[in-house]
């Protein structure tokens, strides 16, 4: 009876082991990767030249353009004007103006944003972010090529880029996720120990817990997979298609990458395992079999006549 009490709690262990897996993947990622400004800028900074993203950005600029100047001419802006507005827009983010611009705004939304999810004073209101130091960086960059950029105007506005009910709710998931980036790992590792340690046949305990570990990197791939689906089909506007896809695709490239490595990982101690298990107990079934162990002959005693 013991022992079956030992394999079952073994069970129960690795099982944890192999749903924490992916979840302290996934909590890991999030506060060392997309939580980090530095590392979040480098990595949608390539992002400036990739065509979808580039098409939405000019998409963008060119609408924000074109009301600029119908305010400067006070009147309607026709077809002719706007096609000019929309050409001159794809032109600028094939700049180095656009891409030094591309990397302050990300930088300055990225930290606006941070700053607000760590700081419980700006609980109940929203989040908002002034562009206005990075258009005049932009035009003053762009004015060295084109000199009626020197006309653009820099406007000191208030952009929304999360509302309170938005940003009280990403708070409360980045606490989660700040201390479930520390113990989910934690308790992964320790659960497969013990796991391992409590088992009756500790060789097949390592093997469940590889596979076990497998299975969970192979659900946060497919997880990665499905929120791509969701987060593209999800986002309104002129970011969603394919320009949404990219960005989401840079942004997951290490979890997708961390994903495979615990099925590699797992997959590699499970097969270890059973090859060692089938293969080490072979050279003393081989020894028992070889002749000169087998015991001596006795000899036939003499029977008297």
């Amino acid at each position: 009876m013991f022992p079956r009490l030992r394999g079952a709690l073994s069970a129960v262990l690795i099982v944890l082991t192999g749903l924490l897996a992916p979840c302290a993947t996934l909590a890991g990622w999030a506060m060392h990767g997309p939580a980090d400004t530095g590392r979040y800028v480098a990595t949608v900074a390539p992002l400036a030249d990739d065509p979808d993203v580039r098409d939405a950005a000019a998409d963008t600029l060119g609408s924000g353009f074109a009301g600029i100047v119908g305010e400067v001419t006070a009147g309607p802006v026709n077809g002719t004007v706007r096609l000019f507005v929309r050409d001159a827009a794809r032109s600028f983010t094939r700049t180095e103006a656009f891409h030094e611009g591309w990397d302050a705004a990300n930088r300055t939304v990225h930290a606006t944003v941070l700053r607000a999810l760590r700081d419980d004073a700006t609980a109940g209101h929203a989040v908002t972010v002034d562009l206005a130091p990075v258009t005049e960086r932009v035009r003053d960059r762009l004015a060295e090529d084109v000199p009626f950029a020197r006309r653009i105007p820099v406007r000191h506005t208030a952009v929304t880029v999360l509302t309170a009910h938005q940003a009280d709710r990403l708070r409360e998931g980045y606490r989660v996720l700040d201390v479930a980036a520390f113990w989910l790992p934690l308790a992964a590792v320790v659960f497969a120990v013990a796991g391992i340690a409590v088992a009756a046949r500790r060789r097949r305990a390592v093997t469940a817990a590889g596979i076990g570990t497998a299975l969970g990197g192979a659900l946060l791939a497919l997880a990665v997979v499905v929120g791509r689906r969701l987060t593209v089909t999800e986002l309104p506007g002129p970011v969603d298609g394919p320009a949404a896809g990219a960005v989401y695709d840079a942004l997951t490239e290490t979890l997708r990458t961390a994903a495979w490595l615990l099925v590699g990982l797992g997959l590699t101690v499970a097969l270890a395992s059973w090859l060692t298990g089938r293969y080490g107990r072979l050279p003393r079934r081989r020894s028992r079999a070889e002749p000169g162990t087998d015991p001596a002959p006795a000899r036939p005693t003499r029977t008297g006549r």
